[in-house]
């Protein structure tokens, strides 16, 4: 018997850290004899962001890939990463649903659960380790790392033991940073072997450069099983090369007993496979060594660098970044993961925006008030004061958080059958649309059609940078006519009705009248139409999605009417350049004497009739998700009046006076900072 024992993550994180989850069941299928063969503990190859990327992107039924991988490894275990009470979505689920997932997925191919939770909360582990039990499958509790003054060796080995005493198999610590240094590794792996005899294994991303280092002192102080991934999908934010890994304990007392040879046929695979992804791929391949002072994950630096961008403050990142080590110590210091590491990042930008603590978002007012759980130390009793006041709650929630969700499983299924239309639904389907109710009626719908198929692409040669003195022209269309925009190095803009030669659309179609042209709010590639061209499209309807920074974003129609496309799929587009035209709008029938330079924030929607009264803006860019009163509603000051997302956040916005409110914007439309919202009149 081997003494340290490998898993591969090949199948999930590793092209989840390189290609944003990305990878087909078909790129996966061919290699899996192989890999079958070559005596891994386990294979990582669902959970995590596989299930809402599959329904999501792929077009590819996440349960049926994992039926599939089954089949064709028969002699290996697979692992899922499991999120306690959340599942695979975004919210604690009533324990029903808890105990109808865990059983579908053992049935359908699951060997081990890995389960963890974003605060570490034993008891968010409850249903879904009950569950585990009753399929008599390997049950692994993952313990989230972090590095704060709180997180000490000590607490970790009495989280463990916790672990342990609820019913674990195996125990994991898992590093999603790449800040688990290889002494701290020993001396961790040494004192949690003191307090449990159970397996553990060790998940540390490549991030910081030290993930080689750390796994070979973890096993030297006793770790059985290392995760790693095939080397043609490690390092990066990925993980620690398998082959590497083999070679290192080759002949030592720590031997792996991996064919190297049989790694290296599995590798060229996949290298191979990776060709296919190229337009997915981070940009970040080397170590990001600005993790070790900041403590912040790589990909949370990442999204909070694109963030930023958006609301207009890139200079304020240094900034966020010591705020969040205050958000964090100040919310009971929750490991930085998802969904925790989001909530803590967005309210760090919106204590520097806003300053501290004037506005918190909806997720940060749940984790304070323990609707997450409990945070691993005392909060700042000030900041869950006013996080109490905003939700009308007396106290913190200090029972487990899903004993306040009844059953609600027959609900999801009643749901699912009316979506459908049908009145037999599989169990597989009611937990999709659970997961994911915004996204599986779409996925239902086009499901029949079969997953995407991604080809290698050729290199496109680069367009030569435009000169520092060279002009930017955008073509804009105003009530109808087109014009052109000059915008000079200077930054003077000038507008002039465009010449024939140079207004004709980049996609064929019928020239419209009395249109509203839509912009691109940042700049970015145009992924995929959402609507037909030509087809009628409703106010807050999303017509096309563009990729910018790494992130998909969805542009919605700001106006009733025919939609024609002004760029063709795959064209790199400019911060604010027109990429549709809604025609057939009733619009004044004089055009404007010029056309508002590309920097503008978009003129807000007027909802109804207007008048004088005080304008309630948005504080930042973000999607109008719903209103909190009627339009016409008297309301006094202080009251929400609107909810929108910024930021992958719930933001309430609050009437600064008294009076009657009347909406500018509809809902679903998205707003730029400071774009007037509602007026109170």
């Amino acid at each position: 018997m081997p003494k340290v024992k490998l898993t591969d993550l090949v199948l999930r994180d590793a092209h989840q850290s390189l290609f944003a989850t990305r990878m087909v069941t078909a790129d996966m299928l061919p290699i899996c004899e192989k890999l079958d063969k070559a005596g891994f503990f386990a294979l990582e190859a669902w959970g995590g962001a596989t299930f809402d990327s599959c329904i999501r992107f792929l077009n590819e039924d996440p349960w049926e890939r994992l039926k599939k991988l089954k089949a064709v490894l028969p002699n290996t275990k697979l692992m899922m990463l499991l999120r306690g009470q959340n599942l695979l979505g975004y919210r604690h689920y009533a324990d029903d649903v808890v105990a109808k997932f865990v059983e579908y997925a053992a049935k359908d191919g699951i060997d081990v659960f890995r389960i963890f939770d974003a605060v570490n909360d034993p008891r968010n582990f409850q249903a879904a380790t009950n569950a585990a039990k009753k399929t008599g499958k390997h049950i692994q509790a993952a313990i989230s790392y972090a590095v704060t003054p709180f997180h000490t060796i000590e607490k970790y080995a009495e989280l463990a033991k916790q672990y342990a005493d609820v019913g674990a198999d195996s125990l994991c610590i898992k590093d999603m940073s790449g800040l688990l240094k290889p002494y701290e590794a020993y001396n961790l792996v040494k004192a949690v072997k003191k307090v449990t005899d159970i397996p553990i294994e060790i998940h540390s991303h490549a991030t910081t450069g030290m993930s080689v280092a750390t796994l070979v002192k973890a096993a030297e102080a006793g770790a059985e099983i290392l995760d790693t991934t095939i080397s043609s999908l490690a390092m990066g934010t990925s993980h620690s090369p398998t082959e590497t890994m083999v070679e290192i304990f080759r002949g030592t007392e720590y031997d792996t007993g991996l064919d190297i040879n049989l790694l290296l046929e599995i590798a060229a695979y996949f290298r191979e496979v990776r060709k296919n992804y190229k337009k997915f791929e981070s940009s970040f391949l080397g170590a990001d060594t600005r993790i070790l002072a900041s403590q912040v994950p790589g990909g949370m630096l990442s999204n909070l660098e694109s963030q930023l961008k958006e609301q207009g403050a890139s200079d304020k990142l240094d900034a966020v970044l010591k705020e969040i080590a205050v958000v964090q110590k100040d919310s009971g210091y929750p490991p930085l993961v998802t969904p925790t590491s989001q909530i803590v990042g967005t309210q760090a930008v919106f204590n520097v925006l806003f300053g501290k603590y004037n506005r918190l978002s909806g997720e940060f007012q749940d984790l304070l008030v323990g609707k997450y759980g409990a945070c691993p130390a005392p909060k700042n009793p000030d900041v869950v004061k006013k996080a109490l006041e905003s939700l009308k709650m007396e106290k913190e929630i200090t029972h487990r958080p899903a004993d306040d969700i009844p059953n609600e499983y027959e609900k999801l299924e009643a749901e699912t059958k009316k979506l459908l239309g049908t009145d037999t639904v599989s169990v597989e389907d009611v937990l999709t649309y659970a997961m994911f109710p915004k996204v599986a009626p779409d996925f239902f719908k086009k499901r029949s059609q079969g997953p995407v198929v991604f080809k290698p692409e050729p290199d496109a040669p680069k367009a030569a940078p435009p000169a520092a003195n060279q002009a930017a022209r955008y073509s804009v269309n105003v009530n109808g006519a087109n014009y052109d925009v000059v915008v000079a190095p200077a930054g003077t803009v000038a507008v002039a009705p465009a010449a024939s030669a140079q207004t004709a659309p980049a996609v064929s179609g019928p020239a419209m009248t009395g249109s509203i042209t839509i912009p691109a709010p940042v700049a970015g590639t145009i992924l995929k139409y959402a609507a037909a061209e030509g087809a009628d499209v409703a106010v807050g309807e999303t017509i096309l999605i563009i990729e910018s920074m790494k992130m998909e974003l969805e542009i919605k129609s700001t106006a009733a009417g025919k939609i024609h496309f002004l760029a063709p799929i795959g064209t790199q587009v400019a911060a604010q350049q027109p990429v549709a035209e809604i025609g057939g709008v009733a619009v004044p029938a004089a055009p404007a004497p010029a056309a508002p330079p590309p920097s503008a924030a978009p003129a807000p929607a007027a909802a109804g009739p207007g008048g004088a009264g005080t304008v309630i803006p948005a504080p930042v860019a973000g999607t109008v998700l719903k209103y909190a009163v009627n339009e016409g509603s008297q309301v006094a000051s202080g009251d929400t009046i609107v909810i929108i997302e910024s930021m992958k956040m719930e933001l309430e916005i609050k009437s600064t006076v008294a009076g009657k409110v009347h909406f500018l914007v509809p809902t679903g439309t998205q707003v730029a900072s400071q774009q007037a919202l509602a007026e109170i009149g």
